[in-house]
């Protein structure tokens, strides 16, 4: 509690689902927050707190989307994406706060080539396991997304005197309303969702915090997209394709700062 400034009130409030829902979510119409999946309680007894002795790496970063880009990128130039982004906060979590971090730039949305997300987050498993499987050091696994908005929705705001692209954290529950009653998808199975849900809910808590106007509500979906290889695993949307690469660049120091205030509290 002391770590995210949550005074014993605010936890109250946060046992309303109705304020937990206006405050921290917002869900597709395909799922529900229910207080059986996002129980406070639950959330703040789950320790998000990583190991960070030894020289072995901590964080993996990767994109299973790798040619999401901005406004004003230079499609020729796969740095100038969300590729980019995920170099550079590799670069500060591992020089600002001495978190060994990896960053692969596998691409898993191009076949034959060309442009296709058909399929990518099933060609990225097994590639993304095999690195895990090869470093068991890794306790924190991030996919750098972008968003894909409406032309006229511009994801801005002034942090630290300079223009910021929002961040929004995406969850999947592996699950879907039928008959107003979320059903398990049992072809998408993971373990690991009550650590995944905990782990976005204290990065938002700590963003709130440190800036409050950087994050977008949590977005819940019913998909398990690629949170199911690490108990800590994270799917971050930095802007969307109406922003500058700038704005999403400025995203990423604050962004390392919200990580880190909550893996090494």
């Amino acid at each position: 509690q002391k770590n995210f400034d949550l005074t014993s009130n605010e936890i109250s409030k946060l046992h309303n689902l109705d304020y937990l829902k206006k405050s921290f979510y917002v869900a597709d119409k395909k799922v529900d927050i229910t207080p059986q999946d996002f129980n406070i309680d639950k959330f703040m007894s789950i320790n998000t707190e990583i190991d960070n002795t030894g020289d072995a790496p901590k964080i993996l970063i990767f994109h299973t989307h790798s040619t999401e880009m901005y406004k004003d990128s230079n499609e020729n130039n796969i740095m100038d994406g969300v590729v980019g982004l995920g170099r550079k906060l590799s670069q500060i979590l591992n020089e600002k706060y001495n978190i060994k971090t990896l960053h692969h730039t596998g691409r898993y949305d191009i076949v034959n080539n060309k442009p296709d997300k058909r399929g990518a987050y099933e060609r990225m498993e097994p590639a993304i396991i095999k690195i895990i499987k090869s470093n068991p050091s890794l306790q924190v696994a991030i996919d750098i997304h972008r968003d894909g908005v409406a032309d006229s929705v511009h994801l801005v705001e002034n942090i630290n005197g300079k223009q910021t692209a929002k961040v929004m954290f995406v969850n999947g529950l592996c699950k879907i309303l039928k008959n107003n009653v979320l059903a398990k998808l049992e072809y998408l199975p993971n373990p690991y969702l009550d650590t995944n849900l905990t782990l976005s809910f204290k990065l938002q808590t700590a963003s709130y915090k440190l800036y409050p106007k950087l994050n977008r509500k949590i977005y819940i979906n019913a998909y398990r997209y690629s949170l199911n290889m690490l108990p800590k695993s994270l799917l971050i949307e930095v802007g969307a394709q109406t922003n500058t690469k700038q704005e999403a660049f400025n995203a990423i120091e604050p962004l390392a700062d919200i990580l880190a205030s909550v893996l090494l509290q």
